[in-house]
């Protein structure tokens, strides 16, 4: 026993020291960024660059000989450079709030803790916060793998001059929670009506006499929980600690691979679009005439390019009139010359057409 102990400690001294060497080399790393940012004031070059920080990761993570996993140097990184970000000018993000909502989850992933956090009361706020300056950038909910897309987030693009300039996905694990410990008694079960969605076969089974009430976040329904012991609430384990629930069941979610996907958006004169990383995705939004191949037309040039569409979805025009507005994400970046000759000529067959943005793709 003596003997253990001595080797443990010795071990426990080995990483006091090395933990000590990491907060010199994070300093020094502090000190360099710190110039950087002197630099980027000097050209008005923005703070936060996306496809820098994407490469910088990719970059470590291809290098890294282990044992420490691939996947964990991703969310370490993310937080150094947020702390280095944050010595350079403090990044304020707008999310879906309040406390303990998905959105602030990503949000969090996405740029690391060392943010200023603007919760929103919708989707809608989230947007108009970004766009008159209240935030530097924006995160929205635009698609989930059970449920399909947000709707609300793809028609307020079309009326907004916000860009996407990053994506993040969440692996969404809804939980049961409620002031009481106990199932008993349960007279409505509140969350956002995608989560709602994303449960309703557990919600069936265990609770089907308790109403379905949705609210403008998951946490406001937890919030709401936390203050009636005869309404529960469906969200994570971040909002059940933030309102002092009891999680009565964990994982209530019907797909056990439940993901929701999540855009970054900003001001394209305060936040100028990435450049080309290597791993990008082109967003944009398009409609054309109400005529017999004119769907098969605005393809044409995707395939005459070798342009490879990874997601293809349709939002009524609201013009009374059976027209449609088709959302597009496409592999690849404008600034590869057989893209942006594939847009141009896609451009040319469209009765409407916006590029919502280009940015380097969620590689998780």
């Amino acid at each position: 026993m003596a003997e253990a102990a001595a080797g443990l400690q010795a071990l426990r001294t080995q990483i006091d020291a090395l933990d000590r060497e990491l907060l010199a080399l994070l300093n020094r790393r502090a000190r360099l960024a710190l110039e950087v940012g002197e630099l980027k004031k000097r050209d008005g070059s923005p703070v936060f660059r996306p496809e820098r920080e994407a490469q910088v990761i990719e970059g470590l993570k291809a290098a890294n000989p282990g044992p420490l996993k691939s996947d964990s140097v991703a969310p370490i990184w993310r937080e150094v450079m947020s702390a280095c970000r944050a010595l350079e000018s403090p990044t304020r993000v707008a999310y879906l709030g309040p406390a303990g909502t998905f959105s602030e989850l990503a949000a969090l992933g996405y740029f690391g803790s060392s943010i200023v956090r603007v919760p929103c009361g919708s989707i809608d706020e989230v947007f108009r916060a970004t766009t008159a300056g209240g935030a530097d950038f924006g995160v929205v909910p635009v698609e989930n793998s059970t449920e399909g897309v947000v709707a609300r987030s793809l028609d307020l693009f079309l009326n907004t001059p916000l860009g996407i300039v990053g994506e993040t996905s969440l692996l969404v694990r809804h939980n049961l929670m409620r002031s009481v410990d106990r199932l008993e008694g349960i007279a409505a079960v509140l969350a956002h009506p995608q989560a709602l969605a994303q449960c309703q076969a557990w919600l069936a089974t265990h609770l089907p006499q308790a109403e379905r009430r949705p609210v403008a976040s998951n946490a406001e329904g937890a919030r709401l929980a936390a203050a009636d012991p005869a309404l529960a609430a469906i969200a994570s384990e971040r909002a059940a600690s933030e309102f002092g629930l009891h999680v009565l069941a964990p994982a209530i979610q019907d797909d056990a691979h439940n993901r929701t996907r999540f855009a970054i958006v900003a001001e394209p004169a305060r936040h100028p679009a990435p450049r080309a990383s290597g791993h990008d995705c082109t967003s944009l939004v398009v409609s054309v005439a109400n005529r017999p191949g004119a769907v098969h037309d605005m393809l044409v040039p995707l395939k005459h390019h070798g342009v490879s569409m990874s997601r293809f979805e349709s939002r009524p025009a609201r013009s009374g009139q059976w027209e449609y507005y088709f959302y597009i994400d496409l592999q690849g970046h404008p600034d590869e010359p057989r893209v942006a000759a594939a847009l141009g000529e896609l451009r040319g067959v469209c009765a409407f057409f916006k590029v919502l943005g280009a940015y380097p793709v969620d590689m998780h």
